[in-house]
């Protein structure tokens, strides 16, 4: 016999749903908790919200906000809390009061029991479908110890799910460590935090603690909060993506240059052009991406480090012409400022042009924006072989550059990222009879052959030229090369 499904409920939050595979099972407890100003309240209000949209009946519980303060935050989003029935402290306060004046009993027992029977009898009265109680730690305060607090919580959760309410309690973290009295209660468990960054937006995460028999994506989920509520999102996971696109080679339009990587780069490989800044690294890229849209592919060009303006320039000045492309709707160009963007929310839009437009070439350029857009982050690497192992699943060219720290000499990288990439591209400055000059070679390439020899790099007007192998010269890749050709042979071989 099949195990019967038990039916979801969505919770209106963008991305949430995807990481709890489809939304919270129904009838059941949940709590969601996080220090003040996570977005608890938003949270919650966009679950009922979801509510009223589904026309059931939704109930807002506030012990610690008064209804102003509910529309207030309801305005700041642009939404209305029409069919949304609210019970706040102020209605039960003079009830409380008056059902309080017993000397037989403690002030704050009569008090707990009054709230508790008077919020369920509103509760049995509306009989809603979804339910928020805002917050815990009033209710904590109250029970004054942790057994009449654990017993409190229990006499909701029955009469709860006799009632059939999905319901979410809403906690501040006041009390001292874990509040395990209601952890182990409760059937699922979703926690949000905020970490404050030196500079730039505060990182914002969410981590489903507990979801009892449900399925759910583990781990830190992104989130940011705007006008129009919250949104999550749901950390990438490579293998829930299939593996299915057609082989073949990206030419970059450049003979000389695909010769040099071996034909092209291949479709669902990452590429890293890697060297000191202004070496040609994305004058390189622009080859690529202006070919690909120019066979009518769609590509995507992610510029952390330099303006729209700039790009559009030097992409000008070597003869490409990249405005076409995006009038064409082939080429979307999109600046990303590091300061402002989480980790997560830059993956998601990674994905989503990947699966809603087909993409088949991605550009990041620079990691150094793209880290800079982590700080903190401990896992860096793993999150670059996430995102990277899904876009070569899905056949996706990525091309990716990493300015060295230096110009000449030893350099250095603010990550190492070589090991993730199938491809990698070196840059170089050298010198030769008091003029500097640029190099070009192929370090490695996974997925193919590819030429072994160091070629001069030149930027003319009519674009990119790649030179004769500098047969000549021994430690280009150092800055500092030692001629060790014939004295009849030109010292730098014309392009």
């Amino acid at each position: 016999m099949a195990t019967p499904v038990t039916p979801q409920c969505e919770t209106g939050v963008p991305g949430l749903d995807d990481v709890l595979y489809g939304g919270l099972p129904r009838d059941r407890l949940y709590l969601v908790d996080g220090n003040p100003g996570v977005g608890k309240t938003t949270l919650a209000l966009q679950f009922l919200l979801e509510g009223v949209k589904q026309g059931e009946q939704c109930l807002y519980v506030t012990l610690s906000e008064t209804k102003v303060e509910l529309d207030a935050v309801a305005e700041s989003h642009g939404w209305t809390l029409e069919g949304m029935s609210i019970i706040e402290l102020s209605q039960i306060e003079q009830t409380l009061t008056s059902k309080s004046q017993n000397s037989l009993f403690q002030p704050a027992e009569v008090e707990l029991n009054n709230l508790s029977s008077l919020l369920l009898e509103r509760i049995e009265q509306q009989q809603p479908a979804r339910v928020v109680l805002d917050s815990l730690s009033e209710m904590r305060l109250l029970a004054q110890n942790p057994l009449r607090y654990r017993r409190q919580i229990l006499t909701f959760k029955q009469r709860f799910s006799h009632l059939r309410c999905t319901v979410l309690l809403l906690d501040d973290r006041s009390a001292i460590g874990p509040d395990v009295q209601v952890q182990s209660i409760v059937h699922g468990m979703l926690s949000l935090f905020v970490r404050p960054l030196k500079f730039g937006i505060n990182r914002r995460y969410l981590t489903v603690t507990k979801l009892r028999g449900a399925r759910f994506i583990e781990g830190n989920h992104d989130y940011v909060i705007n006008r129009g509520g919250l949104t999550l999102f749901p950390r990438l996971v490579a293998a829930e993506y299939p593996t299915d696109f057609e082989e073949d080679a990206l030419s970059s339009g450049n003979p000389e240059l695909d010769a040099l990587v071996g034909g092209g780069l291949d479709a669902g490989t990452s590429n890293l052009l890697m060297g000191p800044a202004g070496s040609g690294k994305s004058t390189v890229a622009s080859l690529f991406v202006h070919a690909a849209a120019a066979r009518g592919e769609r590509v995507i060009y992610f510029a952390f480090d330099e303006t729209l303006h700039t790009l559009f320039k030097r992409a000008h000045a070597m003869g490409l012409d990249f405005k076409a492309h995006i009038a064409a709707g082939l080429l979307t160009v999109q600046q990303i400022d590091p300061a402002e963007i989480a980790p997560g929310e830059l993956a998601n839009k990674i994905v989503e042009c990947v699966e809603k437009h087909q993409t088949r070439m991605i550009v990041l350029d620079s990691l150094n924006g793209y880290v800079n857009a982590m700080p903190q982050e401990d896992y860096i690497n793993l999150h670059l072989h996430e995102l990277l192992s899904f876009l070569n699943q899905r056949g996706v060219v990525t091309i990716m550059t990493l300015a060295q720290q230096g110009l000449i000499g030893t350099m250095g990288v603010p990550v190492d990222v070589s090991y993730l990439a199938d491809t990698v591209i070196l840059t170089r400055y050298f010198e030769a009879r008091g003029s500097v000059r640029k190099a070009i070679s192929i370090i490695k390439k996974r997925s193919g052959a590819h030429e072994s020899t160091i070629r001069e790099l030149q930027m003319t007007p009519s674009g990119i030229r790649i030179g004769q192998a500098l047969s000549d010269f021994e430690g280009v890749l150092t800055g500092v090369p030692t001629f060790v050709g014939s004295t009849s042979k030109p010292v730098v071989p014309s392009a």
